[in-house]
């Protein structure tokens, strides 16, 4: 029997109480493990009647074990009857459990909260797609051009910004070698910014064969602290100079970097697929402004357990990043002058915000039926098998094993419930100008690069 009392929008009570016989049950099977293990003068392991081994140890020898084995399928029955969807550990509390009488315990936990849906058909949306111009084509034919440059040695004349230098050198702090600091044949490109602030520089103007001392400060901010706002001194030599040269625009280099034999038919071909990627870039905007708008419609109380959970997969996101600069969470944090909890609360509002927008569209996905079947989970397998160049069959029984298809699923069933989504809203194409397309980008250029020195300071941080 179970009762079933909500606390809140979130929260339930379960009351659940075992008949007396299925007790008895469970204490057998507790008897039949617990025997096994205990020793009792006269008899061999294992052969200890029951009404024994319950006088010498006492009854509740085998409450433990029995408690073990009637717990969690007491209470997964009571889930599965009830219909609740746990998103947490429950609470419990044992209200009654003796020998010859039901078992009752009472179970408060966390659970998916009722979400109300606010319209989310017809949903009205504007897609912008940006005009691609012909600046836009010759833009990507200089990216081409950059990723084939050709590098020639200058055999004479000085170092220029742009060059990629051959050089030794060898640091020193208060007069001392600097560990790590010196190297033979390193490779340097002149304005990449991967040296010391200021080292670069100083090498303009230098010619093979020059040996020169720079002078250069260590940030304040630096990641060996023992370094931070240090003066160093650096003994360097040229070796080499090599100068960047770039392609000419030609039939030949098309027909060296590409399948195309003209410049004429590469043009043609760059031009369309920046089309379909504006078109791509354009649905996936609009997608996201019919999603937001859906989840602003809808009402649910958003667990603060499963927020929880978010940021601490964001802060495990970011964590990661930042092994990749060479630094960890810890660092970051005490470079920052914030505390853990600090940057948790600078994250709840978009953890909130996912974790909202997950609950809506979950609602929609058991409203309208959508599912995975088994010959889409079997397509999207195939992918991650050719991803990684590996048979199918082992890719599923991998992703099986670890538990984790119903994630494959999970995926599906969200990409089909936007499109769902972006099918049923009413959409309104509109072409971007080219003048201001080229505003767009200004204002986007000018977003990254605010993001990047955000973030150039949030790593030398």
């Amino acid at each position: 029997m179970v009762k079933l009392e909500k606390i809140d929008d979130s929260k339930v009570a379960l009351e659940v109480e075992v008949d007396a016989e299925v007790v008895a049950g469970a204490l057998d099977e507790a008897y039949k493990k617990v025997v096994k293990k205990v020793s009792v003068p006269g008899f061999r392991k294992g052969k200890v009647p029951r009404a024994i081994l319950e006088r010498r140890f006492g009854p509740e020898i085998l409450y433990e074990d029995a408690l073990d084995i009637l717990l969690p399928r007491a209470y997964g029955e009571a889930v599965e009857e009830t219909g609740i969807k746990p998103i947490d550990r429950p609470e419990i509390d044992l209200v009654q459990f003796e020998k010859g009488k039901p078992f009752i315990f009472k179970a408060v936990v966390e659970v998916l909260p009722e979400v109300k849906l606010g319209e989310y058909r017809g949903i009205e949306a504007t897609q912008e797609i940006r005009e691609i111009t012909e600046q836009d084509v010759e833009s990507r034919l200089q990216q081409m051009r950059t990723q084939h440059v050709r590098l020639h040695v200058v055999e004479e004349g000085p170092v220029e910004f742009g060059d990629l230098v051959i050089i030794d050198f060898t640091g020193f702090v208060d007069g001392e070698p600097l560990a790590g600091g010196s190297g033979e044949g390193y490779s340097l490109e002149i304005g990449s910014n991967t040296f010391i602030p200021g080292f670069e520089v100083q090498l303009v103007g230098m010619k093979i064969g020059e040996e020169k001392e720079i002078e250069v400060r260590f940030p304040e901010q630096y990641h060996r602290e023992e370094l931070s706002g240090k003066l160093a001194t650096f003994k360097v030599k040229v070796n080499e100079i090599k100068r960047k040269e770039l392609p000419e625009l030609t039939d030949e280099f098309v027909q060296e970097v590409s399948e195309f034999e003209t410049l004429a038919e590469l043009k043609a071909d760059i031009l369309n697929k920046l089309k379909e990627q504006e078109k791509e870039r354009s649905r996936f905007a609009v997608q996201n402004e019919i999603v937001g708008k859906v989840v602003t419609a809808s009402e649910v109380a958003v667990p603060n357990v499963l927020v929880e959970r978010e940021i601490d997969r964001m802060l495990a996101e970011m964590n990661q990043l930042l092994m990749l600069q060479g630094l960890t969470l810890e660092k970051y944090l005490e470079m920052s002058k914030k505390t853990l909890e600090e940057l948790r609360a600078d994250r709840r509002e978009e953890a909130e915000r996912r974790v909202k927008t997950n609950l809506v569209l979950e609602a929609i996905i058991t409203q309208e039926g959508i599912d995975a079947s088994d010959a889409e989970i079997d397509e999207r397998l195939q992918e991650i098998a050719e991803s990684y160049k590996q048979d199918l069959q082992k890719v599923k029984e991998a992703f099986a094993a670890e538990g984790q298809l119903s994630q494959i699923a999970d995926e599906i069933k969200y990409r089909k419930v936007i499109d769902f989504l972006t099918d049923a809203a009413k959409i309104t194409e509109k072409t971007v100008p080219a003048v201001q397309n080229e505003e767009a980008q200004n204002a986007e250029a000018e977003e990254a690069t605010k993001e990047e020195t955000t973030a150039s300071e949030e790593k030398e941080a």
